[in-house]
């Protein structure tokens, strides 16, 4: 039998991945003195941030999603929306060529 890979608990309480493979984090400096900072600032700090791909990558490693690969699925959706548009053009031409 082969080793089976168990994921390292403490990035999986630390780090989400959202569906694409992006990881998303949260922000740090936020568990006291916040009065002396802007409402600006203590609104952005509550919200999440995305990783740096570089960083991203090895999280995905530690927590055993290394498949997901969210700079890949960007790329192929362009494609895929560059394809339809130019399907789309295709169809519109001879319509016009015609009247």
């Amino acid at each position: 039998m082969g080793y089976k890979y168990k994921p390292c608990k403490a990035v999986a309480k630390r780090f989400k991945i959202t569906k694409t493979g992006k990881v998303k984090r949260h922000h740090g400096f936020t568990s006291h003195l916040m009065s002396s900072r802007s409402g600006n600032k203590r609104r952005k700090l509550r919200k999440s941030a995305i990783l740096a791909e570089g960083h991203a990558r090895n999280m995905r490693r530690y927590l055993g999603l290394s498949k997901l690969k969210p700079l890949k699925i960007a790329h192929d959706r362009a494609l895929e929306a560059k394809a339809e548009e130019k399907a789309k053009a295709a169809a519109e031409a001879p319509a016009a060529a015609a009247s």
